[in-house]
């Protein structure tokens, strides 16, 4: 089991908006998972991995093919109360899941 957070680097954001972002995605893409899904996944020790793309485009590109794999997923857009405008679409959580459909969605993509 795995889960995936793909943030965006052509954003700037500092190092805490990014940790806040993905740390969002991450439990947001959680709480889409089915009970069985949260179970496995608390239970094998939450492997995560944080991943890079740049542009608004590619996340929800990345969405789609989650949304098609059947994988839990969810897009962070940003309240707009620091760094960014708000609604800011700043990263995407994918999973958690089977690592190999995880990696079948972000598996292409660098680390962050």
């Amino acid at each position: 089991m795995k889960q995936a957070i793909v943030a965006r680097a052509d954003l700037g954001m500092g190092r805490g908006k990014l940790a806040a972002q993905v740390a969002h995605a991450s439990l947001m893409a959680y709480e889409n998972a089915d009970d069985r899904t949260r179970s496995a996944w608390k239970g094998g020790g939450q492997k995560k991995v944080v991943l890079e793309a740049n542009g608004e485009a590619t996340l929800f590109e990345l969405a789609d093919v989650a949304e098609r794999e059947g994988l839990p997923h969810a897009i962070v857009r940003d309240a707009g109360h620091t760094e960014l405008e708000p609604g800011t679409v700043t990263a995407l959580g994918v999973g958690p899941g089977e690592a190999d459909v995880v990696d079948r969605v972000t598996g292409d993509l660098p680390l962050y």
